[in-house]
């Protein structure tokens, strides 16, 4: 993950092959780890190197992506954050169509993998963060260096923008499952997440290249096993977060379900560990707090929720 220093990431447009790792997708520069590599910094190096002659003097671990092979498998990738400024077009691309710099806020318009342009956005909001810590913190996206030699690092496209830019929404869906009892069900998210570990949360997803139904249905039959179809679903309330000052919007949608085939299971154990069945009005206490005032709002009758705009 290769940032510069106007806040933009270098993506790489894959070839369009059937077959191989996200054909025609925008992802990061990387690899597979060979037997000659002596770890996983020598692999991304290595990967760099053969792909786009690129030598990044600084790389620092900063996260683990899951992603979905293209037999269904889930793999682990390690995430590794440096800092460039060139011109790609100087480079010599030996694999993919083209490579290219872009700000975290039009990439929810690309076609990329969610779990990437999570992992992207989070980077971004990390460095935001870090660019309003005082100087003397030294640290920037877990990279250790004087102050003076930070390079800038800029925020996300801000929620008002004073030159007049379109600043686009990440879309989020949320199943709201309530049993007869009156219990809801959420699900207990794996330590390792990037986004709240070890905190309770809906079933939830990005959406893709489908509808916020299309997409719920989705993640409710891959992360759980249940069947839900479209006319038993309703819009019940609508978050409109932005985590950090000058974040990325979110526009969190919350549906429910009617009716629903099957019990909840574990199927993406990387991503969550448990379901449970809770009462509205007593939450654990490690609830995300946009998805406890989303249960606040039903329970009201409210529709609509603002968080972190103030």
């Amino acid at each position: 993950m290769i940032r510069n220093d106007a806040g933009e990431y270098l993506l790489h447009l894959r070839d369009h092959i059937p077959g191989i790792w996200e054909p025609g997708m925008w992802s990061l520069l990387g690899g597979g780890r060979e037997p000659a590599d002596r770890s996983l910094e020598e692999t991304v190096r290595r990967e760099l190197l053969e792909e786009a002659g690129l030598h990044i003097p600084v790389l620092m671990p900063f996260g683990v992506e899951y992603a979905k092979s293209s037999d269904g498998a889930t793999v682990p990738i390690q995430i590794f954050a440096g800092h460039w400024s060139g011109d790609p077009a100087g480079l010599e691309l030996t694999e993919g169509v083209m490579l290219h710099w872009f700000r975290p806020g039009i990439m929810p318009c690309l076609r990329m993998s969610p779990s990437t342009l999570d992992v992207v956005l989070r980077h971004a909001e990390t460095c935001a963060a870090d660019a309003n810590r005082p100087e003397d913190s030294g640290t920037l996206s877990g990279r250790t260096s004087a102050p003076e030699s930070r390079p800038p690092a800029a925020p996300l496209l801000p929620a008002s923008s004073p030159g007049g830019g379109a600043v686009l929404n990440v879309v989020g869906v949320h199943l709201y499952l309530e049993r007869d009892d009156g219990r809801i069900l959420l699900g207990l998210r794996h330590p390792d997440s990037a986004y709240a570990g070890s905190t309770w949360h809906f079933l939830a997803g990005h959406c893709e290249q489908e509808s916020a139904v299309a997409c719920l249905i989705r993640e409710a039959k891959e992360e759980a096993g249940l069947l839900i179809r479209p006319e038993d679903v309703d819009l019940v309330h609508t978050v409109h977060l932005v985590d950090t000052h000058g974040g990325q919007p979110r526009m969190q949608m919350v549906f429910r379900a009617r009716k629903w085939r099957g019990e909840p299971e574990i199927l993406e154990p990387d991503k969550c560990t448990a379901w449970q069945w809770w009462e509205p009005d007593a939450l654990p206490s490690r609830t995300v707090p946009y998805a406890r005032a989303a249960v606040a709002g039903i329970g009201v009758g409210r529709r609509y929720t603002e968080v972190g705009w103030s």
